[in-house]
């Protein structure tokens, strides 16, 4: 059986039921829980997460690259970001990253035009 969602394949017995799709345990996961960039309750937990570490972030070395190509250019569109990250990262697993660096406060969404950047705090 394969995924409704993403396509690949579900061992028999470990499939989701989810609003008349079948899901993997991923999928069915992500809509349970969908990632939102915008959540206080986030943004306090890893605020205080960082007070208790000693003031610094830790961040993956993927979050790292995010942060550079920000850094480097000013701000880009999502998916010249996908671009420029060479198809190490899907569209939901950037957005996943970009919500995480964005509830430690390091990044942010910007509106130009009526185009959306991401870009550093």
């Amino acid at each position: 059986m394969k995924c409704d969602q993403c396509n690949s394949e579900i061992d028999q017995g470990e499939e989701r039921e989810h609003l008349g799709q079948m899901l993997c345990e991923d999928c069915y996961m992500d809509a349970l829980s969908p990632m939102r960039t915008c959540d206080p309750w986030a943004v306090h937990s890893a605020k205080t997460f960082e007070q208790h570490t000693g003031g610094t972030a830790s961040v993956t070395k993927i979050q790292s690259e995010i942060l550079r190509i920000l850094e480097e250019t000013g701000g880009i569109e999502p998916e010249a970001l996908l671009k420029q990250l060479k198809g190490k990262l899907t569209q939901a697993e950037l957005e996943r990253e970009f919500a995480t660096l964005r509830h430690m406060e390091m990044v942010r969404g910007e509106k130009r035009g009526e185009k959306i950047y991401l870009r550093l705090w």
